[in-house]
């Protein structure tokens, strides 16, 4: 009984339709095209944090022909949330939003036009350099938090265009 219920397990597993998307290591399509997307100089503090984690990300950047183009538009804001009696903020949200196209380079084609996001919450303190450090750290992680996914959405675009090729 069990090695029909593992058998039929295999079978149900085997035509789920998963496939691991960097299957090939280095040499998968997904991994190639990756690491051949370029992305330029993004204005600002914010900018800088997204274009390195996305750079990181990226892994191979700068050791292959570019193929690819990132162009990244980001949006940081601050929001006052909790106001106390005294007109003194006491909680902030940080906000950064990207809005990015994916542009192959050989036919200018935009490939990817999208959007990403995050925010995080901040409680505001009596230290202001402790704020200041807070509001800092939040841009920090937003960064890395939404090249994540703006990665993450370039690899299932080149993985989708590499099995509509074949």
């Amino acid at each position: 009984m069990r090695i029909l219920l593992s058998l039929m397990a295999i079978i149900a597993l085997s035509s789920c339709g998963l496939s691991p998307m960097y299957a090939g290591g280095a040499r998968a399509d997904v991994a190639q095209g990756l690491g051949a997307v370029e992305v330029p100089a993004i204005p600002g503090r914010g900018g800088w944090l997204v274009k390195n984690a996305l750079d990181a990300q990226f892994g191979m950047a700068g050791q292959t022909t570019p193929q690819y183009r990132l162009d990244v538009r980001l949006d940081d804001s601050l929001e006052a949330l909790g106001v106390l009696n005294d007109d003194t903020i006491s909680r902030e949200r940080r906000i950064l939003r990207a809005r990015y196209q994916l542009i192959e380079l050989a036919t200018g084609s935009v490939l990817l036009d999208a959007t990403a996001g995050s925010d995080a919450g901040i409680d505001v303190v009596s230290s202001e350099y402790a704020t200041i450090a807070a509001e800092q750290k939040a841009l920090e992680n937003l960064a890395i938090e939404v090249a994540d996914r703006m990665v993450t959405q370039v690899a299932l675009t080149l993985r989708n265009r590499a099995v509509a090729g074949q």
